[in-house]
């Protein structure tokens, strides 16, 4: 999963949610030195891209892109996901994505100092373009698809990536709608409660 559903999934624990933020830029024993809360949603974050890696849907999703995007085929599958979540968000949160986007920020900014330098580098970028609500316009996707093109030390195809959402759109929503509820029962069963702000039939 890609930035924003790993927010949403981290319920409403400050820690969790700055773990979760960053657990892909902490490596070895960099964990060890972070509070237990930012190491809980570290680990929570880790636990989702295992289960979400090996789900059988999503195993399907990357499968239908492997042969053109290879090993970017799960990146591009993530940020398809997220696209379908912030286009259904109503679905799943009772909270505006705009209001629950604007509070995550907040609290990413509020703990800057303690970002690993990637972090810090990165969150600029990401309010002032404001990735986390834009997921869901397809003219925004395909420009994060584009400079994530640019930035692969090969040529990725990435750039083509709204393309290939497009000739296989109800597919890969289907496949996003008949997932993202047993993430988020997974997520639960971890003792993390959405219940904050998802929908009771999530």
């Amino acid at each position: 999963m890609n930035f924003l559903a790993h927010l949403y999934l981290s319920g409403c624990d400050e820690e969790v949610v700055i773990g979760n933020f960053i657990a892909d830029m902490v490596k070895g024993q960099q964990i060890n030195g972070y509070s237990a809360g930012i190491v809980r949603g570290i680990r929570l974050h880790r636990e989702i891209d295992r289960f979400t890696d090996i789900h059988p849907i999503v195993v399907e999703s990357k499968k239908r892109l492997r042969k053109k995007y290879r090993l970017y085929a799960g990146v591009v599958v993530d940020m398809y996901y997220d696209h379908f979540l912030a286009k259904n968000w109503s679905s799943y949160s009772v909270i505006p994505l705009t209001d629950y986007v604007g509070n995550a920020y907040a609290i990413l900014q509020r703990n800057h100092d303690i970002l690993p330098p990637r972090g810090r580098y990165i969150l600029p970028f990401m309010t002032e373009n404001n990735w986390l609500v834009n997921y869901a316009d397809l003219d925004s996707l395909r420009k994060n698809f584009g400079g994530m093109a640019r930035r692969t030390p090969f040529d990725s195809g990435m750039e083509d990536a709204v393309d290939d959402l497009l000739a296989h759109y109800k597919l890969f929503d289907k496949e996003f709608r008949e997932f993202f509820p047993g993430l988020v029962a997974f997520v639960k069963e971890e003792g993390i409660s959405l219940l904050h702000h998802s929908r009771s039939d999530t």
